[in-house]
């Protein structure tokens, strides 16, 4: 197997700013959507996810199973998505994406929604794995949002992990820095566009439950102008925390990483445009089992490399799959 070749971002999108957008609207249209299989996954406390398969629930596969974890209003839409779908489509491994609650095709049954620290969720899917796929290997790949749960959630479980390697991009492990740095300068366009489908599902909810559990009505949802503001009225409250502040003090995954104990990957950018640089972990706060991955260049989730613009490269699509198959052939 050759070696990962280390990021070079491409030459006509220098900076993270070009970076994260060409991500989004370059990615080929077509690309990585195929047809997938749907499964609504009931939860303990009545609620649902939606899970999407590369291919029907293989029983008794020794294949690997990479379970793909979105970012913050993301689905199965998304770019990044459908590049993972597409890349180890190409492998051969099967590949499910767990949309957060309300992300899927349909409205979450429950006014709560998710959130940077709920790992909940995400573990019960990996128990639902376990007993349907006991002799698959499963692997798991964060954007993100997702990025953090994954990084959260494996710290938490530490030696019981049932992944068998991880990767984390373009993490927020630091919340509270990095909601102030999408509110600031050119990345406050970022935020736009995150605050208008935030807003948009979250006043569903309101008209849906006309007895909603926390003091948040539509002229209020209309007024918020920033991530944090949102999380101060309505993601911090309605999923138990005293406010944005507390949420993000327990939700960031940094804090976490010195207990992982299964090979994980976490890559990022120097110039992402949606996190703060205190993301970066110091030496000290790495576990062993953690391989850190810092490019200067790359964006938020964009990592676009390749010397023709007609001709894109999308490095994590290679870096990826890589990682994982290193992990597996040991």
């Amino acid at each position: 197997m050759p070696t990962a070749v280390p990021f070079q971002p491409a030459w006509w999108l220098p900076g993270g700013h070009l970076q994260t957008i060409a991500g989004k609207y370059l990615y080929p249209a077509g690309h990585g959507k195929h047809r997938v299989h749907k499964q609504l996954l009931s939860l303990p406390d009545g609620d649902e996810i939606q899970l999407n398969w590369s291919e029907a629930l293989p029983q008794h596969n020794q294949r690997p199973l990479v379970v793909l974890l979105h970012g913050l209003a993301g689905n199965q839409h998304s770019h990044y998505i459908r590049g993972m779908f597409a890349a180890f489509q190409q492998l051969n491994w099967p590949v499910v994406l767990m949309h957060f609650r309300g992300c899927g095709d349909q409205l979450n049954q429950l006014p709560r929604a998710y959130h940077s620290g709920d790992t909940a969720d995400f573990g019960y899917l990996l128990q639902y794995l376990q007993q349907q796929l006991p002799v698959t290997p499963l692997l798991a790949v964060g954007f993100s949002l997702g990025g953090n749960v994954l990084m959260k959630y494996c710290g938490e479980q530490q030696q019981h992990n049932p992944l068998t390697a991880a990767v984390a991009v373009c993490a927020p492990l630091a919340l509270a820095s990095s909601a102030r740095r999408i509110d600031q300068g050119f990345s406050k366009l970022y935020q736009r566009y995150l605050l208008r489908q935030l807003k948009a599902s979250t006043l569903q909810k309101i008209n849906r439950f006309p007895q909603f559990p926390i003091p948040l009505d539509s002229q209020q949802l209309k007024r918020i102008r920033s991530i944090e503001a949102f999380d101060n009225s309505y993601t911090a409250p309605i999923h138990g925390f005293r406010d944005a502040a507390d949420y993000y003090q327990q939700a960031s995954g940094k804090a976490y990483l010195a207990n992982i104990r299964i090979p994980s990957l976490i890559i990022h950018a120097a110039d992402d445009p949606f996190l703060a640089t205190d993301v970066i972990p110091t030496a000290a706060e790495l576990s062993p089992s953690i391989q850190y991955e810092l490019s200067p260049s790359g964006g938020h989730v964009g990592f676009i490399a390749g010397h023709n613009p007609l001709r894109p490269r999308f490095w994590l699509n290679e870096r990826i799959p890589h990682f994982f198959q290193q992990v597996m052939n040991r």
